[in-house]
């Protein structure tokens, strides 16, 4: 990295440098994630770098850049290093409080937006993304979203603040509100199992209590949908994010709290991403 640490280093030379670098260690995405820490760092687009790859960067964006190739050769993610990640139409502040948006989750958000609710109750919030991805994009609808970290929820505030959409959502702390009635419940859970192999980016960085629940990934989908009965909260639909494999025991716990109509939502993978949960309606 020494030629994207010195002083009027073009910004070729910085993004070779880096893509060769990242690719020594295993980084699967070398060359993007050196274009989208430069462009972060410099204030350009990623395309306006590749365009105009003969430019000059200052001396001391490079000095930033060599910290910030330091840091994700270390395997922090990219994200982190940049202090900020974009979801859907928003970009949210995420450090090591919380879970990094994932594409993946915006199928809760896609879901919300077929379902035209005008209240929705978040579960396990985060940085807030799908609370404020919701918020902003569905005029009218009143969002409450909750998390049992603190740590998350100061997170997830000050996103709203910054986002000018601190009056649209109500935020808790803890797993449920007080009592009340939604049209919509969705919930991105923790649903790793221990011991599944994850890469280190995700394993040494990110917040554990985000990620696993315990031994087989589903001890927070049985816990709370098994206290949704007794906890003063109603809603018709239910949506949950889930990992592969989850999807058809997820489904049971759902029809077991009293969501006859379930569904299990594959991602643009084709992996198990989401199941849905309805309760049924009786004719008059």
């Amino acid at each position: 990295m020494a030629s994207a640490g010195a002083g009027g280093a073009s910004a070729r030379d910085a993004l070779s440098a880096a893509t060769d670098a990242f690719s020594a260690v295993g980084i699967d995405t070398p060359r993007i994630d050196a274009e989208v820490l430069l462009a972060g760092i410099t204030g350009r687009s990623a395309a306006d770098l590749v365009a105009n790859r003969e430019e000059q960067i200052s001396p001391a964006e490079s000095r930033s850049f060599s910290e910030a190739v330091r840091r994700r050769l270390r395997r922090e993610p990219v994200a982190y290093i940049l202090g900020s990640k974009g979801f859907r139409h928003i970009d949210l502040a995420v450090d090591g409080r919380v879970l990094i948006p994932r594409p993946e989750t915006e199928m809760l958000v896609e879901f919300a937006l077929l379902e035209e609710p005008g209240s929705v109750l978040e579960l396990g919030t985060g940085s807030g993304a799908v609370a404020l991805a919701v918020a902003s994009e569905i005029p009218g609808c009143e969002v409450t979203a909750g998390d049992v970290s603190t740590d998350a929820l100061e997170v997830a505030r000050s996103n709203a603040v910054r986002l000018g959409l601190a009056d649209r959502v109500c935020f808790f702390h803890g797993t449920w509100p007080t009592p009340g009635t939604f049209d919509l419940i969705v919930a991105n859970l923790p649903y790793v199992a221990l011991g599944d192999d994850l890469p280190p980016d995700v394993r040494d960085w990110e917040p554990p209590g985000a990620l696993f629940p315990g031994e087989t990934g589903l001890e927070c989908f049985e816990e709370v949908i098994a206290a949704l009965p007794g906890s003063g909260v109603e809603a018709p639909v239910i949506a949950l994010e889930v990992g592969h494999g989850q999807g058809e025991q997820v489904a049971a716990l759902v029809r077991g709290a009293g969501f006859g109509e379930t569904g299990i939502h594959p991602d643009l993978a084709g992996l198990e991403r989401m199941v849905t949960g309805r309760r049924q309606t009786t004719s008059p």
